[in-house]
């Protein structure tokens, strides 16, 4: 099983990215999909998920209306798109996969991708 995490870089604050996870080798469309963050110096912090086929949307309070999370199981595929960025999201992003769990607690998902770092300067 892989997880591909891409779309991170540097942008200035008030701006966007789209962060995109390609899955391999897992039956993608049976798992909820979440992105997760850690920043320097925290500890990992939900982000976001989403249902089996994308019907149903899940945030951390401190992100909804900021970041839209979306899926294409054709593709195999979970996006983040971040908005309004600020130098506090600047963190490393991970995408991972969740077959049965809570969709906020990271010990409950099976699969992981590498990460990728969002650096927002101010």
């Amino acid at each position: 099983v892989q997880l591909q995490a891409s779309g991170g870089g540097l942008v200035q604050a008030g701006g966007s990215l789209r962060l995109s996870c390609v899955a391999s080798g897992l039956s993608f469309s049976s798992y909820v999909m979440g992105w997760f963050r850690r920043a320097p110096g925290k500890e990992r912090e939900f982000v976001a998920a989403i249902s089996e086929g994308g019907r149903r949307t899940y945030y951390a309070d401190s992100m909804k209306g900021q970041f839209t999370i979306s899926r294409s199981n054709a593709k195999n595929t979970v996006y983040l798109q971040m908005n309004s960025l600020k130098p506090e999201d600047t963190a490393v992003y991970y995408c991972a996969a969740l077959y049965s769990g809570t969709y906020y607690l990271a010990d409950d998902y099976k699969y992981w991708g590498q990460g990728t770092l969002v650096t927002v300067s101010s």
